[in-house]
């Protein structure tokens, strides 16, 4: 028997299938977009080929993220931690001047 791991949680909505199609539409290829949303790529293929939220227009350019690729999680991981440090480095900055 084989190892799965429990479901996410996460679930796209209409105003997502929204983003989505507007993400397509813009050229944006559907791993980067799946990233995006903390998704399976399966879910934004279903999107693009039309089998989940059909009826759904594609969201204005203006409502779209910027187009990826995007950090993946050792990036983040890295990025915030990067981020705490600069942050105890500005605390203790403060705390010397006052």
């Amino acid at each position: 028997m084989g190892y799965r791991a429990p479901p996410s949680g996460v679930t796209l909505d209409e105003t997502d299938a929204a983003i989505v199609k507007g993400m397509l539409a813009r050229g944006d290829r559907q791993h980067d977009i799946a990233a995006w949303f903390g998704v399976n790529g399966g879910r934004i293929g279903e999107i693009a080929a039309r089998r989940k939220f059909r009826n759904v227009a594609p969201a204005q350019e203006s409502l779209l993220p910027p187009p990826g690729p995007y950090l993946s999680g050792r990036e983040s991981m890295v990025a915030l931690k990067a981020l705490e440090e600069a942050k105890s480095a500005l605390v203790r900055a403060e705390q010397m001047l006052k």
